[in-house]
């Protein structure tokens, strides 16, 4: 049975002093989330900082407040090589939080909310905050069900002009982005076919992802301005909650992340 995921932010000592055999405490949330799984003494569980070090560790006590361990194992596992990121449209009916869940699962690095000029949502004032907030909450709660070390990065929220200006420098500075877009004319499977070779070596790879009512033609022309690439995903259109993690998925299979 593969092992279930918990956070270090409650675990004392700190995940980063705990060596093999050392005796650790976690609490707060994490344990009681511990105990609402049920998790007994003697199973094993690992402890994850967010930062890719893994910990195996040991029940040796558990109450609602408070999970004793013991560490078996320390590991740092390694950084992707190249990492990918989401920039996803705020959409309406919270096909934009699905989206972040997928894309968590799949093995985003980095999801940018994005306020652009079709979409329906509109995050403005303490509304981003707390937009950005339930974004992180639903990717800490992807992460752990996929069992990762990494968690994703949620950035603060964009406009337009924002996106253009973070475009051209992912472009100028040897990374790639993709314009995920109904009306393109080169499907995605066929570039990675074409340019693994040359993908695997950027320094990042970014997918944009429009709302629900598409992206609109003055925000097209301005991102593919400023070096964007205008793809199609398949023959089929997608909802805004499942282009980003088709695109993440087909991206990692092709720069060998899977």
């Amino acid at each position: 049975m593969t092992r279930p995921v918990f956070l270090a932010d409650d675990l004392q000592p700190e995940a980063t002093t705990c060596k093999v055999g050392a005796r650790a405490e976690l609490r707060g949330d994490e344990a009681h989330h511990a105990w609402v799984k049920r998790i007994e003494v003697g199973e094993q569980i690992d402890v994850v900082d967010g930062q890719g070090l893994r910990l195996t560790c040991e029940v040796t006590a558990i109450q609602k407040s408070a999970c004793q361990l013991i560490v078996h194992g320390v590991v740092q596992d390694s950084a992707p090589v190249v990492p990918l990121t989401l920039v996803q449209a705020l959409a309406k009916g919270g096909r934009d939080e699905q989206a972040v869940e997928t894309a968590t699962e799949v093995g985003i690095d980095t999801v940018i909310p994005w306020q652009s000029h079709r979409a329906i949502v509109r995050w403005a004032g303490p509304k981003a905050e707390k937009g950005a907030a339930k974004w992180r909450q639903v990717s800490i709660a992807a992460a752990k069900q996929a069992r990762r070390s990494y968690l994703p990065r949620i950035e603060t929220v964009v406009d337009t002009d924002d996106l253009c200006a973070r475009v051209a420098r992912v472009t100028r500075g040897g990374g790639v982005v993709f314009l995920c877009h109904e009306e393109a004319c080169v499907p995605l499977a066929s570039l990675l076919r074409a340019e693994s070779d040359s993908l695997a070596q950027a320094v990042e790879i970014m997918v944009i992802v429009g709302p629900e009512g598409g992206i609109g033609p003055q925000e097209y022309e301005a991102l593919v301005t400023q070096g964007a690439r205008p793809i199609i995903l398949g023959p089929h259109v997608l909802r805004s909650s499942t282009a980003g993690p088709l695109a993440t998925a087909l991206i990692s299979a092709a720069i060998g992340r899977w």
